[in-house]
């Protein structure tokens, strides 16, 4: 099968190669209209850069690195999914490393090491200190994502995410608005990297407290990693403290998972005694019985603007850029409810 050219692409849409080239490299100027319909058709045809005579040719690799601290976890590998495919449309290719959260591997691959020539590195970091990244020596690129990451932005290093402390609120006000009174949490870190569990948390009692429902201490389940053995360790101390609560915020739809399962062997019935809400909206989520609530940030919506700063088609201003997010409830065939929160 002949290699799809550039060309071929400008004839599918109607439009000038340069146009298409303008698209592809991330330079000139091109409408939003005319730029998705290139997308689109980049898509269709499987147009894929030849990255060594594009290197040759300007200077660009093609290359986007993604460092993620853990795969295995659902949310990152979704993230991870969406970015690929959003880096596809523009013929970019994607290469992906975890660190497990390690500082030594979080400062070797801040600094490229290992990796080829890059045209950005987008990195989810848990034990980067703001020194590192004043001290960093790599000229690539560097936007951050992910809560910790928040912490480490400056006016050159741009951070791309939710605003965790609006979302855990809109969360806990959903729960709120269903009648529930005792909310216990699930995620409450006191070790390691925090920021998440931090500002989900303050989320959750900014939330209490406009209702003037009084904070609980006992209502609060520390975990040391937010996964499903976790999240139902937590649940599990506290049905065996005798804790009294009728619904449950957990700060991750994995910990929510395993506080399910916990649920059911206690023969706690979800919803009627105890409504769960999670944070991420992982695909698996929406296919359980019992079904739960839980926070979906729009990670195409990330993705697409991470990639846009990475080859220049926005300004990568350093800085918070917020990513949009919903609460969604889901019915009993696991059916999104609209949530007005």
């Amino acid at each position: 099968m002949p290699r799809v050219r550039l060309v071929d692409v400008a004839a599918k849409v109607g439009v000038s190669a340069k146009s298409v080239s303008n698209v592809v490299n991330g330079t000139g100027v091109v409408s939003d209209e005319v730029r998705a319909r290139i997308l689109a058709a980049i898509d269709e045809l499987g147009y894929r850069t030849n990255l060594a005579a594009r290197q040759l040719r300007i200077g660009t690799s093609g290359l986007v690195g993604l460092v993620m601290p853990d795969l295995r976890e659902p949310y990152f590998a979704e993230f991870a999914s969406q970015f690929f495919s959003a880096a596809q449309r523009r013929s970019l290719t994607v290469l992906v490393s975890q660190t497990h959260g390690e500082r030594e591997t979080e400062l070797a691959l801040a600094e490229g090491v290992g990796l080829p020539a890059l045209e950005g590195l987008v990195m989810s970091p848990l034990a980067l200190t703001p020194r590192d990244i004043v001290g960093r020596k790599s000229t690539v690129p560097l936007l951050l994502i992910g809560e910790h990451g928040e912490s480490l932005t400056n006016a050159r290093i741009p951070h791309v995410g939710v605003d965790n402390v609006a979302a855990a609120a809109a969360a806990t006000r959903l729960l709120l608005d269903r009648g529930r009174r005792r909310i216990a949490v699930i995620g409450v870190q006191e070790r390691g990297s925090t920021a998440t569990s931090r500002q989900r948390f303050e989320g959750y009692r900014k939330a209490l407290d406009e209702a003037g429902v009084p904070l609980d201490p006992r209502l609060l389940g520390v975990v040391a990693e937010f996964n499903r053995a976790q999240g139902s360790e937590a649940a599990d101390r506290l049905i065996g403290d005798g804790v009294e609560f009728d619904g449950l915020f957990c700060f991750s739809d994995s910990m929510a998972f395993g506080a399910l399962y916990t649920l059911a062997t206690h023969n706690v019935r979800v919803p009627d005694e105890v409504m769960v809400m999670g944070f991420d909206d992982i695909e698996e989520g929406r296919y359980s019985i019992p079904p739960f609530a839980s926070v979906n940030v729009d990670a195409q919506y990330a993705a697409d603007l991470i990639l846009d700063m990475v080859t220049g088609v926005k300004a990568a201003r350093g800085g918070r850029h917020v990513v949009p997010f919903t609460v969604v409830e889901r019915g009993a065939a696991g059916a999104a409810v609209p949530s007005a929160v």
